[in-house]
C-alpha cells in the first residue's frame, strides 16, 4: 500500500472523524434533554424532529454552499491558484449571506407553512412553531458555516474544520443543558443552545480566516469585487450549482418524506424513528471522515492533473471506508439497547425501537459507497452524476413505500418497518449508480 496517499487519508479524515462524532451527539443530546424534561417526552422529542425538519428543507435547499464551495476550491488548491481559492470563498459568502437575510424576512410565512403542511399532534405542532422562531436568526450563521465548511475541506485543512465542528457542537450540547435546566427555559433552552453554537462556531471560523489566511484573502483586493460574479466561469458555477441543487431536492423529499410519513403513526412511532435516525446516522458521520478525504483528495489531484494519485485515492479511501462498516455492524448488533436507554428514560420508547435493531445493522454495508462515492464526486466537481443519482434513489424510495403502503397496508410498526425498506433502497440504488459511472472521475483530468 502506498504510504503517502493513506497517511494523507487519514490526516484528512481523523480530524473529520473526531469532529462528526460530536455531530450525532448533538442530535443526541436534544433528544436526551427532552426526553428528562419534566412533561410529555414524546412531545417534545416529536417538535425537535418536526422542527429539525423544516430547517433541513431550507438549509439542505441551499446545500451547494458547501458541496460546490469543496471541489472548486481543492482543484484551485491542486493547481495552486490562492487568488482564485479567495474568489471561489468570497463569492458563495456574498451568495450566503444574501439567502440569510431572506429567510430572515420571511420568517413569519415559513413558520406558518410549515404548520400548514407538517402533521402531528396539536401540542407537537405548538412547540414545533416555537423552534422555529427561535432558531431562524442562526440562519447568517449556519449559511456562512456551509461557506467555511467546503472552503476547509478543499484547502485541505482538516484541522480548522474539525476545531469549528468541535466548538459547534461542544457548545450546542453544553449551552441547551445548561439553559434548558439551569436557566429553567425548558424545552426553549434546547432551540436557544442551537442558536448560540451556530454563532460561536462562526466566529471561530472568521478568526481563522483573518489570522490563518490572510495571505491568501490578500488577492481579493487585486481581483476586484465586481469580478466575483462576471465572466464565463459563472455560467459553469451556476449550472454546477443547479445539479446540485437538483441532488438538495432529492434529499429533501427523502428526508422530510421519512418524518412526516413517521409522524402520520402517532407521537411514539415519530419518535421511535427520530431516535433510530440519528443511531443509524451516527455511522454515515464515521464514513464522512473518509467521504471528506476523498473529496479533498479527488479535487486536489484532478487539479493537479495527477492520475497515478488519484487512482490510489479512490482505491485506499474505499478501502479504508469498507472496514468502519465492520467494525459498526458489530457496534449496533451488540450495543443497541444501551445506546437507547441514554437517549430516552422512557421505556415503553426505547422496547419500540429495539423492534427495529435489523435495520440499524443493514446500514453500514449498503451506506458506506453510497456516502464514500458522492465524496469523490464532489471533488471531481462531477455534480450531474450526483444529481442523478440522488434523483433515482428518490424514485427508488417512493416506489418502495407506496408498493408496501397499498399492498401491506402497514399499520403501527410494520408502516416504519416498511418506511426502513424504502429508506435503504434509495441508498442502494445510491451506491450501485455512482460506482457504475466513476469513470467520470478520470475522465475530469482530461478536461
Amino acid at each position: 500500500m502506498d504510504k503517502v496517499i493513506n497517511k494523507e487519508i487519514f490526516r484528512l479524515a481523523v480530524p473529520s472523524i473526531l469532529a462528526n462524532i460530536t455531530v450525532p451527539l448533538v442530535g443526541m443530546v436534544d433528544t436526551a434533554i427532552a426526553g428528562h424534561l419534566q412533561g410529555n417526552a414524546p412531545v417534545y422529542i416529536g417538535a425537535i424532529a418536526l422542527g429539525s425538519t423544516v430547517f433541513n428543507i431550507i438549509y439542505w435547499f441551499f446545500g451547494f454552499l458547501r458541496t460546490g464551495v469543496g471541489g472548486l476550491t481543492a482543484q484551485s488548491f491542486g493547481r495552486k491558484d490562492k487568488a482564485d481559492c479567495a474568489r471561489i470563498f468570497a463569492r458563495a459568502e456574498g451568495i450566503a449571506l444574501a439567502i440569510a437575510v431572506l429567510i430572515l424576512l420571511l420568517q413569519w410565512p415559513i413558520a406558518q407553512l410549515s404548520g400548514m403542511l407538517l402533521k402531528g399532534t396539536d401540542e407537537v405542532m405548538s412547540f414545533m412553531i416555537t423552534y422555529i422562531y427561535i432558531r431562524i436568526w442562526a440562519a447568517p450563521a449556519t449559511l456562512s458555516l456551509y461557506v467555511f465548511s467546503g472552503w476547509f475541506i478543499g484547502m485541505q485543512d482538516s484541522m480548522s474544520s474539525m476545531w469549528k465542528d468541535l466548538i459547534v457542537n461542544g457548545v450546542n450540547m453544553l449551552a441547551s443543558y445548561l439553559l434548558a435546566f439551569v436557566a429553567g427555559l425548558g424545552f426553549r433552552g434546547i432551540v436557544w443552545g442551537t442558536v448560540i453554537a451556530q454563532w460561536s462556531g462562526l466566529l471561530f471560523c472568521v478568526l481563522t480566516a483573518v489570522f490563518k489566511y490572510g495571505q491568501v484573502f490578500s488577492f481579493l483586493p487585486q481581483s476586484g469585487l465586481r469580478k466575483l460574479f462576471q465572466g464565463g466561469d459563472m455560467r459553469s458555477y451556476f449550472k454546477m450549482n443547479a445539479d446540485l441543487t437538483g441532488r438538495s431536492i432529492g434529499f429533501i423529499v427523502i428526508y422530510v418524506g421519512y418524518t412526516l410519513i413517521a409522524a402520520r403513526y402517532g407521537d411514539t412511532i415519530l419518535a421511535c424513528s427520530s431516535i433510530l435516525m440519528q443511531l443509524l446516522m451516527l455511522f454515515s458521520y464515521f464514513t464522512d471522515g473518509f467521504a471528506y478525504a476523498g473529496e479533498a483528495m479527488t479535487g486536489r489531484f484532478i487539479g493537479a492533473q495527477d492520475s497515478i494519485s488519484l487512482h490510489k485515492t479512490l482505491r485506499y479511501v474505499l478501502f479504508w471506508g469498507g472496514w468502519v462498516s465492520v467494525l459498526f455492524i458489530f457496534l449496533y448488533a451488540g450495543l443497541g439497547k444501551p445506546i437507547l436507554g441514554l437517549l430516552t428514560s422512557d421505556q415503553a420508547l426505547v422496547t419500540a425501537c429495539l423492534d427495529f435493531r435489523f435495520w440499524m445493522i443493514l446500514m453500514p454495508p449498503i451506506g458506506c459507497a453510497a456516502f464514500i462515492f458522492d465524496g469523490f464526486y464532489l471533488g471531481g466537481t462531477a455534480t450531474k452524476g450526483i444529481r442523478n443519482s440522488m434523483l433515482g434513489a428518490l424514485v427508488c424510495f417512493l416506489i418502495i413505500w407506496w408498493l408496501c403502503r397499498f399492498l401491506l397496508q402497514p399499520e403501527g410498526p410494520a408502516a416504519l418497518h416498511c418506511l426502513m425498506a424504502a429508506y435503504y433502497a434509495h441508498l442502494a440504488f445510491r451506491a450501485v449508480y455512482l460506482y457504475a459511472k466513476r469513470r467520470v472521475l478520470t475522465e475530469k483530468l482530461h478536461k
